[in-house]
Order: structure tokens, then sequence, then C-alpha cells
């Protein structure tokens, strides 16, 4: 996919000249690299930012008409407004044809959704990378490296080393010794959570119908000594009738 952006020299620096540019619509930026000095160059704004839009005008060669000249050129350093759908700058750098270039290229995944760990073990696809960087000649830049994931198992991850990287391309990560994680099966944490939750509620329920036995044991308890205790016949231990005393005097009654 060829992509074709225009630009023209800027004459003018500094931050007044670029906060000029922004309010007419045009974008600052700087072109660098090859044997060449950097040139300082102006785009329109709607224009590079449906390019933008591109996923190859990230990662590909692009041919840059400059004040009627064409060279090819790469997309470096993108700086945007912080809260604003603007771009603030832009850079660009030349290509040799005949030189190494290092650059991130995207990853495309595919058959997530028939991959065992997703499948049967009902797991999620973590993405730990989303692009990558690679170094090769222009010639021989892709626009995208493919990850198949039909045979990803769950907890089970996709290295670096088992990429399929297109001829003439190489992985300045791996050189290093570096087989980093590109994609692994997880389980949800919503089940993790889900069952982290269970096991206290189905503590406190048993605890809760513990207590609930032990309270109607005392009810029962408290009931049970209320029925074996004795009627108050209303007369003392010990007490005697008054005939019973007057006897034990053994003084006659008067009559």
């Amino acid at each position: 996919m060829q992509i074709e952006v225009n630009a023209i020299s800027r004459t003018v620096n500094g931050t007044g000249a670029s906060r000029r540019l922004r309010r007419e619509g045009r974008v600052p930026g700087i072109l660098y690299g090859g044997k060449q000095q950097p040139q300082a160059i102006e785009l329109d704004h709607n224009a590079l930012y449906h390019l933008l839009k591109l996923e190859a005008f990230h990662a590909s060669i692009l041919n840059m008409n400059l004040d009627g000249k064409k060279q090819q050129v790469l997309l470096r350093h993108l700086h945007m407004h912080p809260f604003r759908m603007q771009v603030m700058h832009v850079d660009f750098q030349r290509v040799a044809k005949d030189k190494k270039i290092y650059i991130k290229v995207p990853l495309h995944f595919l058959n997530a959704d028939i991959a065992p760990g997703v499948k049967v073990g009902g797991g999620i696809i973590s993405h730990v990378m989303t692009e990558v960087e690679i170094s090769c000649l222009p010639a021989d830049l892709p626009e995208f490296i493919e990850v198949d994931l039909k045979d990803l198992a769950l907890g089970h991850s996709v290295h670096l080393s088992e990429l399929k990287f297109p001829k003439g391309t190489e992985s300045p990560a791996l050189a290093r010794g570096n087989d980093a994680v590109v994609a692994t099966v997880q389980i949800p944490k919503v089940v993790v959570v889900e069952e982290a939750v269970a096991a206290p509620a189905a503590e406190e329920a048993v605890a809760a119908e513990g207590v609930a036995a032990a309270a109607g044991a005392v009810a029962g308890e408290k009931k049970e000594g209320e029925k074996a205790a004795p009627a108050d016949t209303g007369k003392k231990e010990g007490a005697k009738a008054p005939e019973a005393v007057k006897k034990e005097s053994g003084k006659p009654e008067k009559k």
C-alpha cells in the first residue's frame, strides 16, 4: 500500500511561527535523516489527521511529495494536543534503500475464538504486546505480523520466538535473547472474584445458623426451668399453724 504525503518547506521557525501555522490549519514538522540536513516542513492538518487513522501510515514506507520532489520517508514521532483532536508537531525520517531500518509494526491476532483456552477453558486472550519492533531493509518492511492463536491452551502463552517473521525481517529483542510474551490465555477475573466472595458469604451463613441454634437452646432451657419451679403457696418454710403453737405452750385455751 503506497501512501503519499504532501508537504512544503517551512521558512519561518520558532514557537510564535508554529502557533500561527496551527491557527491557519497547518502542522509544523521536521524531516531528517540520510546525508542531507534536517529540513523544517509544514503539512495540511486535515489531510494529515485523516492519514493518521490508517494503520499502514504508522508502519509503512511513505512517499513524501516535498516541494514537487518525491522521496521515501517514515513517520517517526507524533505530538498531539493534550485534550484536543489536534496534531501539534510531526517528525519524518528519510529512508535509504540499502540501509536497514528499525521500526515497530502492528500485530494481527488470528483464531482467538477457536483457541482451546477460550472455547473449552472459558479463558480470555490477553494481548501483552500489540506491536513488535523489527529490523529490515525498506523493501522488506511488512505492514503487520500475524499471530495465530488456534493452539493456545488455558494458562499458556505465545512468545516472540513462535512468531513467523517475514523473509528479510528479524526481531532485535530476540537477537538480544529476550523472548518476550506476546499473548496469553487467562481465567477471567470476574470468576475469581465471585469465588472469593462466595466463600466468606458461606462462612457467614454457617455462623449465623450456629448463633440462631445457640439462642434457641438457651430459650428452651429457660422454659424448662420455669416449668420445674415449685408453686408459691404464700407460706414460709417452718411456719406453724396457730393451733399447733398453742398446744405446744401447754396452756389451756380460754373458753
